[in-house]
């Protein structure tokens, strides 16, 4: 499906080499539809990464990654946290403590604080049921139970 991140695969780090792994759970393989500035973003990655390609030759690693080094070859996460995670959360004037997996927390809290129903962030996350999402973002729903007291007594009220 086109304009969709599928994943479909893990990549561990096995001693000095790389391999490639099917992910943790059934669950976790998964399809994400991406927003189009994403998608944007991908195909002027995709433009400077072919011209890397070229300007590598022979030396270029192709191993199908979107994200890679100089090389073609997987990142190690310190280099990138170091090179490019860094440098992207202080032009966004975040703090330089946050993590790479802080990310995906934020996501998911704000998916969920915006109404996007649990189910599709647990399809999201890829997480194996919808107890683990729930149970792990309760603190986005502090007023659920009032909001559900209020809804109540409006249905009651128009009876």
């Amino acid at each position: 499906m086109r304009g969709t991140l599928m994943v479909r695969r893990s990549l561990i780090r096995n001693g000095p080499h790389w391999e490639f792994a099917e992910p943790k759970t059934a669950r976790s393989r998964r399809s994400v539809p991406l927003p189009t500035s994403v998608l944007d973003a991908l195909r002027a990655h995709r433009v400077r990464q072919a011209e890397q390609r070229l300007r590598m030759g022979p030396s270029w690693a192709d191993n199908g990654l979107i994200f890679c080094n100089e090389v073609g070859e997987p990142l190690e996460r310190q280099n990138l946290h170091r090179r490019h995670f860094r440098q992207a959360l202080k032009q966004a004037g975040l703090p330089e403590t946050l993590r790479l997996y802080d990310l995906r927390h934020t996501c998911a809290t704000m998916l969920l604080a915006a109404g996007v129903h649990p189910k599709v962030a647990q399809e999201r996350l890829g997480h194996s049921s919808i107890t683990m999402t729930l149970d792990t973002y309760s603190h986005v729903f502090p007023d659920l139970q009032r909001e559900a007291t209020e809804q109540l007594e409006s249905l009651l009220a128009s009876s």
